[in-house]
């Protein structure tokens, strides 16, 4: 039991999503319960395939005890004007409902990879300023993460310049450790972020070195991602989370990770491997807590 509550505190603060694992919902979180997470990050066809319902699938969530993390994700909002805009709103309404419904208080919003979207910096924070106003009679807050191939926005430099912009206190960045890694984006603007703007950090590591056009980093972001200690970024990565730290942030990590690999294996061995990656996170890298009797160290992969 003792050694139960070790590696629950060990893991308090780090989370899944359920994309990495295989199977129905229920199983998912059933896994991830039982490897000592504590929380999942949830996205919209958890809820809309589920074979009872999204609000069954609501029920599957609240009964795991697994608190959500936040739920994604809205893409192609800002930017828009006309039918387009309308359409986006409506949408971005659903999603805000099966948010709150959750009980999750992040929606994590993507930057727009969208031609028909306008490349004007004013009109985007506005729009994500419009954004946020929906979100907050819901107590929601919005993550605004950078993608790595968006149109205009595609660093989390870049998004942060438009959460400046609209200004809005529900309104922040995600960071996402893929994105900013197959992007080469300097981790040198880490300490220019408020950490109290920072609502999302997800982390993933990959395995290689580049990623040279969108294309690549699309199919290499949607299937080879892998969990931190396990890809050849491992150095940025332990980088990474140091300056958050220092910073000041004090929110969730949750691991995002894509990987059709992991979808041929069984559920409880991908959570421990999950597990594993939030252990050596939290007591080698940012010193949280006493190792676990008997645990080992994560092998870390050579750069």
């Amino acid at each position: 039991m003792n050694d139960r509550r070790s590696l629950e505190e060990a893991l308090a603060g780090f989370g899944m999503d359920t994309i990495t694992l295989a199977g129905p919902l229920a199983a998912k979180l059933a896994a991830m319960k039982d490897a000592g997470f504590h929380q999942v990050m949830l996205k919209a066809n958890d809820l809309v395939g589920h074979p009872g319902g999204w609000r069954a699938a609501i029920q599957e969530v609240r009964a795991s005890g697994l608190r959500g993390t936040g739920f994604q994700v809205l893409r192609d909002f800002e930017g828009l004007s006309g039918h387009l805009h309308q359409y986006k709103l409506d949408i971005a309404k659903t999603m805000l409902q099966m948010c709150a419904a959750l009980g999750c208080d992040v929606l994590l919003a993507c930057s727009s990879t969208s031609a028909h979207a306008s490349q004007d910096v004013e009109q985007m924070a506005r729009d994500l300023r419009k954004l946020a106003m929906l979100a907050l009679p819901y107590g929601i807050r919005i993550a605004y993460e950078g993608l790595s191939w968006g149109r205009t926005i595609n660093e989390y430099t870049t998004a942060w310049d438009i959460v400046r912009r609209a200004d809005c206190p529900n309104l922040g960045i995600g960071l996402d450790s893929f994105h900013i890694f197959a992007a080469g984006t300097s981790l040198d603007g880490i300490g220019e972020l408020d950490p109290q703007k920072i609502f999302l950090v997800q982390l993933s590591d990959f395995l290689w070195q580049e990623t040279r056009t969108f294309e690549e980093r699309i199919a290499t972001a949607r299937t080879y991602r892998v969990f931190p200690g396990e890809g050849v970024h491992t150095e940025r990565l332990v980088d990474l989370v140091v300056r958050l730290e220092t910073i000041g942030y004090a929110g969730d990590y949750s691991f995002e990770v894509f990987n059709d690999d992991y979808l041929q294996m069984p559920l409880s061995m991908v959570a421990q491997r999950a597990s594993r990656s939030a252990l050596w996170l939290a007591q080698d890298v940012l010193r949280r807590s006493l190792p676990l009797p008997n645990q080992l160290t994560l092998r870390v992969l050579p750069e």
